[in-house]
């Protein structure tokens, strides 16, 4: 399965005076990539609250910088599903130009499925469970 790829553009809001985006800008672009890759498979985060009563929360994210964003340059994040198990998801989102000049920055998420009363975890309902595949070759570098 190819990955899903979420186009961002570096503004002025995401910089610092040098035109150098601020290092949690790529956690704010890491989240919006998810969003939408739920909702391109036509199961956004909404109906999984209002239907089942739970939610995905980020359990850890480790960030990997390896060149600067800068203002006004188009990027793409692309997100691959490593892992499923009962209540979890390990995903990996890599923050790349959208050229084809390489990546920025890598990040690797574990999302938990949580209950909306008591936030305890919550097995991935259906149909999240079988629509989220396994990339077979998430896992390179």
């Amino acid at each position: 399965m190819s990955p899903h790829r979420f186009p961002i553009r570096v503004y002025f809001e995401d910089t610092d005076a040098g035109g150098i985006a601020y290092h949690a800008r790529y956690l704010h672009w890491a989240e919006r990539a998810r969003t939408e890759s739920l909702r391109d498979i036509g199961l956004p985060h909404s109906l999984m609250l209002e239907s089942y009563g739970c939610f995905l929360v980020v359990r850890r994210v480790n960030v990997l910088y390896e060149r600067p964003a800068r203002l006004d340059q188009a990027l793409v994040v692309e997100t691959r599903l490593l892992a499923k198990r009962g209540a979890s998801l390990s995903l990996r989102q890599d923050v790349c130009d959208a050229t084809g000049a390489g990546r920025l920055a890598r990040l690797d998420v574990d999302l938990v499925c949580v209950r909306a009363d008591g936030l305890r975890p919550k097995p991935i309902p259906e149909p999240w469970a079988s629509a989220l595949v396994v990339d077979p070759d998430g896992d390179a570098s």
